[in-house]
């Protein structure tokens, strides 16, 4: 089962704890993870990532489709799924409905839903009626969701210091 990042993944990672400049062995073990088969996103995760315009744009850009995923036509009836999930019940305000289907969001767990991918996320579950977080439509589409920590557990990650310059 491969793993679909959110793009808060690649957002905080670059601005927290992973910096480019000082964190290098996160973003190699990300491409090798892809390259593996393990690790991938979508490409509306990756649209919002282009927009930033910085070296995470520019790392974004140089992963192109193989490791930001376009949406194929076995999603569609996922799309589906997690529309009606979210329109229906009363749980979410009108607002919170229309946000959530207009945002990447909605696609990666879509995306999720159809090949039945792991989402990681830094969101957390919420009680509010205002907006729909990516971990309450795991939850409600039975779609498994962790964080990027939880991932990197999993996978064994090792980011190890090698020989100085």
């Amino acid at each position: 089962m491969a793993y679909l990042l959110d793009a808060n993944v690649f957002i905080q990672a670059k601005n927290r704890h992973y910096g480019f400049d000082f964190c290098p062995a996160f973003w190699e073990w990300l491409i090798a993870a892809n390259t593996g088969q393990r690790v991938f996103s979508i490409d509306k995760v990756g649209e919002e990532v282009y927009q930033i315009e910085d070296e995470l744009s520019e790392w974004a850009s140089a992963r192109g489709s193989d490791f930001f995923l376009p949406l194929k036509e076995n999603v569609l009836p996922s799309l589906s799924v997690v529309s009606s999930w979210a329109s229906t019940g009363g749980r979410y305000e009108p607002g919170a409905v229309s946000g959530f289907l207009q945002v990447a969001d909605y696609y990666l767990v879509a995306c999720a839903h159809a090949g039945t991918h792991i989402v990681v996320t830094h969101e957390v579950p919420s009680a509010s009626r205002k907006k729909i977080k990516i971990p309450d439509a795991c939850i409600g589409l039975g779609v498994k969701f962790m964080t990027p920590y939880e991932m990197l557990r999993r996978e064994r990650a090792r980011f190890l210091l090698g020989p100085q310059p």
